[in-house]
């Protein structure tokens, strides 16, 4: 199971989280928000197929923030910020994910 899918379903089983993904794509840094299982890049064009990964299997996550949603740019509400993928390893396996 691809990382993006297991933020996906962990914002599923949290709905009231959104996360927002710093990560390092062919060079070029994206951020990507994924709320109740829905990913949209904050930089970059979503395509319009959900079939089509957001967050590509070569990515690097950098950081991972936790946010109360929904997701207000100019009024973010943090719960934790700058996680590593591993750091986030044990929330997700809280939700079984």
């Amino acid at each position: 199971m691809s990382s993006l899918t297991r933020l996906e379903q962990y914002t599923q089983k949290r709905r009231q989280e959104v996360l927002l993904v710093t990560a390092e794509i062919d060079g070029e840094t994206d951020q990507i928000a994924i709320f109740r299982g829905f990913s949209s890049s904050l930089v970059r064009s979503t395509a319009f197929d959900p079939d089509v990964p957001v967050l590509p299997d070569h990515a690097i996550i950098v950081t991972i923030d936790r946010l109360l949603g929904p997701y207000d740019p100019s009024n973010p509400r943090y719960v934790q910020q700058g996680l590593t993928w591993e750091a986030v390893q044990p929330l997700l396996a809280e939700v079984e994910v």
